[in-house]
């Protein structure tokens, strides 16, 4: 790669998705565009996370398949239709809801936005910090941890039910207040940007930033395998919940490999999309201790993982 294209994509590649594939999804969401650019822009950035993740890997050995592709789109389908298809049931919700809310739609829309994905991180964070304590949640979240290397597809790798969880906590305030669906739109492709980015496989930087903003750097701290030690930096769109909860960590010294990642306690964790939607109501279907023997803690700051 030339000397010029490194540093492009190191800097360049989380504004680029951040900043330009969001602020035209905001763009057109406020202009009342026809919903086909949502599905557009999505393309687009899965298609620029892929391209960075090869001109610029963390892991080289990320990019090549582990059997995961196609249980892994399927995932990523399945979960991103979910998403879609709550933005496309708003209205019908929101005639559930009395009364008009209390959702500021005089406030330039960009704000709007942003108020959207601050309300929504505090759900989804809360949610997934609720996850690694109780049981019966861990069981559906223990799909996305089965992971053995990062990169774009995982940040939809869950099981459904657990989207949904997740998804629900995060939008319910919201449709109280009486989110507008353009602001739901825009808050869509930036959920899906997101973790396009939090999991990426692309060695990109974004300074001091990685404190506040919860992407790859610190979220692949989050996928250690070893329970407890993996009970950090819970945040989706941002780490603001997790300085409060004290669930944050970062060592700039720390390297990953895939010998890193994935569940101790449950190495043999089912690799395939239906069996993995099976996986929970199984007797088994969880992770039930933690190695006898884990490596020395980098600032384990939470509970082990529960048991079922």
């Amino acid at each position: 790669m030339s000397t010029i294209a490194r540093p492009l994509i190191r800097y360049g590649y989380a504004p680029l998705l951040l900043l330009g594939i969001n602020g035209t999804g905001i763009a057109l969401a406020a202009s009342g565009a026809n919903k086909a650019w949502l599905l557009a822009l999505l393309v687009t950035a899965i298609a620029l996370s892929f391209a960075a993740e090869r001109l610029l890997p963390y892991r080289s050995a990320w990019n090549s398949s582990h059997g995961d592709v196609g249980r892994d789109t399927a995932h990523t389908f399945v979960n991103e239709t979910l998403i879609l298809a709550s933005v496309a049931a708003i209205p019908a919700l929101a005639a559930l809801v009395p009364g008009d809310g209390i959702w500021p739609t005089s406030w330039p829309f960009a704000v709007q936005v942003l108020i959207a994905i601050l309300v929504a991180d505090l759900g989804i964070t809360l949610t997934h910090y609720a996850s690694h304590k109780v049981g019966v949640l861990w069981r559906f979240h223990a799909v996305h941890h089965s992971v053995t290397r990062f990169y774009g597809l995982n940040g939809l790798m869950k099981h459904p039910l657990h989207q949904t969880l997740e998804m629900t906590a995060g939008v319910t305030p919201l449709l109280l207040a009486g989110i507008p669906v353009p602001v739901a739109s825009a808050l869509s492709l930036a959920v899906a940007v997101q973790l396009l980015l939090q999991h990426s496989n692309a060695d990109y930087r974004v300074g001091p930033l990685k404190y506040v903003l919860a992407l790859n750097e610190g979220h692949r701290f989050h996928h250690l395998k070893w329970a407890g030690i993996g009970d950090v930096n819970f945040g989706l769109f941002t780490l603001i919940w997790d300085h409060l909860l004290r669930t944050h960590t970062y060592d700039p010294s720390r390297q990953f490999s895939s010998a890193d990642l994935g569940m101790a306690a449950k190495p043999d964790y089912p690799v395939g999309y239906l069996a993995q939607l099976a996986e929970p109501f199984t007797r088994h279907g969880a992770c039930t201790s933690p190695p006898a023997t884990p490596p020395t803690p980098r600032r384990s700051t939470v509970a082990r993982t529960p048991s079922s």
